[in-house]
């Protein structure tokens, strides 16, 4: 809260959230839910096909492993420049507005994931295609850069304190609604068509389709109003132009002034990453490498990431109760012990076991901290820079071990021969690395948000 004169004024002019309706916050929580769910479903249907098609047709090669590796290879990439996206989006939303960044980010990633759609295959232009589709799936990258932190803060900052931890959730469950659609729509058309008709045409459909997801995005977040938090900071900019003048920079005031929280949440961002896209892209070719058919794959995780939302929703309301810190704990404690044994259970050879393995690692354990992530980012930051600030924490953090996970995965599983204990010990350090930076941390639940 500002300490200024002014800043008290402006502060009591927007009044406290009492003055919030309730029909505000829920346009915000579905604006928030359904913009993440499309952006999500862009995102992630990328990753899908580059486990089970984009090999073959953007990135051929004699060896089907060096296929394999140059088309995660090419998912990994928009990792890199989610960072990027992250601060200048984040620039935008925390000089001009969360709203208007949010409508940029949607736009950004409806068309290049359409012009994915559209690209030619390797057969058809030669290497311009494996390079289109990589400049695409890095515009992918940075629109996503900007669209996680304004989707989380336009929930978290219309929620009331009692519920901040279940608002912060909602939009997590947009990466579990996108994967799920991503891997629904993938599964039906690998149902629908041959072998050979998916890889000519099939797969381009829910990249083409996507622009009418971003269409009804686009009308659903232009009825949602600024959040309040922001518009704090826009009137405590006009009644103190001279000290808003001093702080042009969100970035430059965010590593001088708040780089601990920035560093702790890269580091906590480990665990969450790295599992998240274990489960999500890594465990769909792995288990095809066991012998599961594409469609069976498809539909554990899709099974999982279903189970998961409302598991994610509870654990967002009980941090509410207990605290964000513990429940992070809890669940990065059990991922480090259950890597191991998640393994063991995919090879038993049982779809039944597989899908058990998928739900009590995805849907349950990630979960946890999955759910508090969002929320935990925004209470470390001031409202002037937390778009900035929860940006670039969780950008660096999934750009560093994120993104590069299946290929981490997939390189290892070769190094060793199959074997999937080095891929467990990866999981087990990544959740080291989150413990030791949330042992940094205070937990805020329940305190003033600014």
């Amino acid at each position: 809260m500002a300490t200024t004169q002014s800043g008290q004024t402006a502060h009591k002019s927007l009044a406290p959230e009492a003055q919030i309706s309730d029909a505000d916050r829920r346009r915000a929580l579905f604006g928030s839910a359904v913009g993440s769910t499309i952006e999500w479903y862009d995102y992630f249907l990328y990753g899908t096909m580059s486990s089970i098609v984009f090999g073959k047709l953007f990135f051929p090669s004699d060896d089907p492993v060096t296929s394999q590796l140059l088309a995660l290879a090419s998912f990994a990439l928009a990792f890199l420049i989610r960072p990027i996206g992250g601060i200048v989006f984040a620039h935008i939303g925390d000089r001009v507005g969360r709203k208007k960044t949010l409508v940029m980010t949607l736009s950004i990633m409806g068309l290049s994931t359409v012009l994915i759609g559209l690209t030619p295959t390797y057969a058809q232009i030669g290497v311009w295609s494996p390079i289109l589709l990589t400049l695409l799936r890095l515009l992918q990258g940075l629109a996503l850069g900007g669209e996680w932190g304004g989707g989380v803060l336009l929930a978290v900052e219309y929620s009331p304190a009692n519920k901040r931890g279940f608002f912060g959730a909602v939009p997590q469950t947009g990466a579990l609604f996108g994967l799920a659609l991503g891997n629904l729509v993938t599964s039906g058309l690998s149902m629908v068509f041959s072998e050979e008709a998916f890889l000519s045409y099939g797969w381009r459909i829910p990249f083409v389709l996507s622009i009418v997801l971003v269409m009804i995005g686009m009308w659903i977040r232009n009825k949602v109003e600024e959040t309040p938090s922001f518009r704090k900071v826009a009137e405590q900019a006009k009644a103190n132009p001279s000290a808003a003048a001093t702080k042009k920079l969100p970035l430059t005031e965010t590593l001088t002034k708040h780089w601990k929280p920035v560093l702790i949440a890269i580091g906590a961002k480990f665990v969450e990453t790295s599992t998240f896209f274990l489960f999500a892209t890594f465990t769909i070719s792995y288990l095809v490498g066991l012998g599961y058919k594409r469609v069976e794959a498809l539909n554990v995780v899709l099974i999982a990431a279903l189970i998961a939302v409302p598991v994610m929703l509870y654990f967002g309301a009980l941090s509410d109760r207990i605290g964000r810190k513990k429940v992070f704990i809890i669940g990065t404690i059990a991922i480090a012990i259950y890597a191991g044994p998640y393994f063991w259970l995919l090879n038993q050879g049982s779809a039944v076991i597989s899908t058990l393995a998928v739900v009590v690692g995805f849907s349950i354990i990630w979960s946890t901290y999955g759910s508090v992530l969002g929320t935990f980012f925004a209470e470390s930051f001031p409202p002037n820079v937390r778009y900035t600030g929860i940006s670039l924490g969780y950008q660096v953090g999934a750009a560093l071990v994120g993104g590069p996970m299946p290929l981490i995965a997939t390189a290892l599983l070769a190094r060793y021969h199959g074997s999937y204990v080095p891929v467990a010990i990866f999981i087990a350090l990544c959740a080291l690395v989150s413990l030791i930076a949330i042992s940094f941390t205070k937990d805020r639940t329940g305190q003033p948000l600014d």
